[in-house]
């Protein structure tokens, strides 16, 4: 969990809610864009790489639109910019980029 960021912690538990993730990374990557108009505002930007079994048979358009729409509540104000990695089951192993499910 991220206690200190409750924004990351919010994406967390949505993306978690909606997806069942088999591994879910949520990581801040707001300090890399100090200055930048959206940070200025208020709004983060965020890295999210989630696997779940609901990805499976879908292009990637379909899934980044899946997510966006989980987080709508959330867009425009405390998140600023969104990168995805949206991966089901077999396709993480085969790109071996998850991280641990403890981050």
């Amino acid at each position: 969990m991220h206690p200190s960021n409750p924004t990351a912690s919010q994406i967390q538990d949505t993306l978690q809610a909606t997806f069942q993730p088999t591994s879910l990374f949520v990581h801040d990557d707001s300090a890399k864009h100090v200055g930048h108009a959206g940070a200025r505002e208020g709004g983060g930007h965020y890295h999210i790489i989630i696997v779940s079994s609901m990805f499976v048979g879908q292009n990637l358009v379909r899934r980044h639109r899946q997510i966006y729409t989980a987080l709508k509540p959330l867009m425009g104000s405390a998140i600023h910019a969104l990168a995805i990695e949206a991966l089901a089951p077999g396709e993480a192993a085969e790109q071996a980029v998850v991280p641990s499910p403890s981050n």
